[in-house]
């Protein structure tokens, strides 16, 4: 999808109190940035801004981070932040394949990854956020009991995800093909897009993986 670019988007960012400008300079600091050492949340692509802002506000015992690659895609997340009252949440706009470089091993307890580019090409199949290369940079970051939550409407998307996410080395806790039929749609958070979707009656397909523990059969819900 072309995005339309919005004249002025980086110099706004770039000014934004709400964007961490220079994170490389915050790895293993991040307390510093928060004020507090509760437990960081990662939304990867946060599009808009919705589903991690709403968290916020659900969850103030939680440090939240919303990565948006696309600067007027992530101007638009600003324009919503300046109207709610937020002190646990920050934005970045930088390339996700660079995280290692931002945060020290445990520093993350959970990262979302809501409705990905699926990048269809098989020659493109390491760009998927969801590719053993991407469950690497995440294994890197996340704290031993960290997770990883996805969810899409692609089913082409899920289906991949499902192989390469174990391929990884990784443990694919519970999964279901119908999120919102499913139990676990208690306390699901929509985003703009699963919006959109749901109104539509289009399911949508939602797991939740971990890191290098011991191998048992997935559960389906």
């Amino acid at each position: 999808m072309r995005l339309r670019h919005i004249r002025g988007a980086e110099e706004s960012i770039a000014s934004s109190p709400y964007v961490v400008q220079e994170p490389e300079k915050q790895k293993g600091q991040w307390q510093q940035v928060f004020g507090n050492t509760h437990p960081i949340f990662i939304e990867v692509g946060m599009g808009k801004g919705r589903f991690i802002m709403e968290l916020a506000q659900q969850h103030p015992e939680n440090n939240y981070i919303g990565i948006e690659r696309y600067s007027s895609v992530l101007l638009r997340a600003l324009q919503k932040r300046e109207e709610l009252e937020l002190p646990n949440i920050q934005f970045m706009c930088v390339d996700a394949k660079q995280m290692a470089d931002y945060f020290e091993k445990g520093e993350v307890s959970h990262i979302y990854l809501n409705f990905s580019d699926p990048w269809p090409k098989d020659r493109h199949a390491k760009r998927r956020l969801t590719s053993p290369e991407f469950m690497k940079v995440y294994e890197q970051i996340l704290a031993e009991d960290g997770k990883v939550e996805f969810k899409t409407d692609n089913r082409g998307l899920f289906d991949y995800s499902l192989e390469a996410i174990p391929q990884a080395g990784w443990k694919i806790e519970t999964f279901t093909f119908d999120l919102h039929h499913s139990p676990m749609a208690e306390g699901n958070v929509m985003t703009e897009y699963e919006m959109k979707f749901a109104s539509e009656g289009k399911p949508i397909c939602k797991l939740v993986a971990s890191p290098r523990q011991e191998a048992s059969p997935n559960n389906i819900a």
